[in-house]
């Protein structure tokens, strides 16, 4: 589970900004948002408020970028990292961007660090977090002769043979963990990092994801059982009593085409309906029910952009509510548009509501819902609504002069 994400000069942020899922004070809906592990309490959810352009996505974007950081290294030193510094300013284009994330994984602490520009990572370091910080490795880049330098911990042994061979898979736009997954290397520490970044913490899924196709591969391979699929589906008053993938050989590219389709009992009768003739909704919908059925079984990590996209308000609620409700060690980052949860203290906790805004300089600032003092407010969502806690458009009069 992620503790803290921090992110600086990346996108629209340009100072350091810390996305922190550690639970504050209140004992409010504990047993349903606040998961107790290695002498932490962690929240489960974070939903992040603003208008748009405010830096939402690019919060779940730069976790994106560093798990794809580690997990796919470069092949080549000329290949770019593909990612934009803050450009309304004269010195951040030339400066690193930071990325630092702490994580706990089989009830072991992990904080891991980077920075890098388009065509290197400068530094890098991994800490193990017990009673006290202890260094796993650290690396530094010389520039001019694009090499990578490792130095250990004092836990760590590495036959010289083997440094030199991570090394040189280590190119310097790799991390040191992408260039451990080059190698047969055998260091327990990197291959719990390197498990946790590619199998717990998943790829950022946006409203074009083919989550629908996405859930049907892991029901087709077993990852995903379609009967508890279709219980969700149930649950959330869809008429699909069955879901149907059908193999079909493509004579002209020689591979089977996966088909899919939704059986729907009208009148006891049933009918099989192509998914693609589903409303977006619905598919969307299917596509959550497989996301729901993962993180209730397996400890896993989403974020999600817009998880409110085609889903009706309650549709949307009830989706939270489920996974809160049923996932025990999995955790959702998403951004949201949809504001009647604000409007029920009942079911939501301070400190997973998250806004971003923009000051002067245009800069994404990031900010909880549990920096403010609200228990003044009756109503969170008319507070919001109204700017108490700014992070909405700053809209003008409806006035349109097409005289000209």
């Amino acid at each position: 589970m992620i503790v803290n994400f921090s992110i600086q000069n990346f996108g629209s942020i340009k100072d350091k900004q810390t996305l922190s899922f550690e639970a504050d004070a209140s004992e409010h809906l504990e047993d349903t948002y606040v998961v107790h592990t290695a002498g932490k309490r962690l929240l489960k959810l974070a939903l992040i408020y603003g208008a748009n352009a405010s830096g939402k996505t690019t919060v779940l974007k730069a976790l994106d970028f560093l798990r794809d950081l580690v997990v796919n290294p470069k092949e080549k030193k000329t290949d770019i990292l593909n990612f934009s510094p803050y450009l309304f300013d004269t010195k951040t284009p030339q400066q690193p961007t930071e990325l630092s994330i702490e994580f706990i994984h089989e009830e072991v602490c992990y904080q891991y660090e980077v920075a890098f520009t388009g065509q290197a990572v400068i530094s890098e370091a991994l800490y193990i977090d017990t009673f006290e910080r202890v260094l796993v490795f650290s690396r530094t880049t010389d520039i001019e002769g694009q090499l990578t330098k490792i130095s250990f911990g004092d836990k760590i042994t590495l036959e010289k043979s083997a440094l030199q061979v991570l090394e040189l898979n280590t190119l310097w736009n790799n991390t040191v963990l992408g260039g451990f997954l080059k190698t047969n290397i055998n260091l327990e520490e990197f291959r719990r990092v390197a498990d946790w970044f590619n199998n717990y913490l998943k790829p950022l899924i946006a409203p074009q994801t083919q989550l629908d196709s996405y859930v049907t591969s892991k029901i087709d391979e077993k990852e995903i059982v379609k009967e508890e699929v279709l219980e969700i589906l149930k649950k959330a008053d869809f008429n699909i009593s069955d879901i149907i993938i059908e193999r079909r050989k493509d004579p002209r590219k020689g591979i089977d085409r996966i088909n899919l389709f939704s059986e729907h009992m009208v009148n006891d009768i049933s009918y099989k309906l192509p998914m693609e003739q589903e409303s977006e909704g619905t598919k969307r919908f299917y596509g959550f029910a497989g996301l729901l059925a993962l993180l209730i079984k397996t400890p896993t990590i989403f974020p999600i952009d817009e998880l409110e996209s085609s889903l009706h308000p309650d549709l949307y609620i009830h989706f939270l509510l489920s996974f809160l409700q049923n996932a025990q060690h999995s955790q959702l980052i998403a951004t949201t548009h949809n504001r009647e949860l604000l409007g029920d203290t009942d079911i939501f906790r301070n400190d997973v509501i998250w806004f971003t805004d923009k000051g002067e300089d245009f800069a994404t600032q990031l900010y909880s819902l549990a920096d403010f003092d609200t228990s003044t407010i009756k109503n969170i969502l008319n507070a919001y609504k109204i700017g108490k806690f700014s992070a909405i458009p700053r809209l003008s009069d409806t006035f349109i002069d097409v005289t000209q």
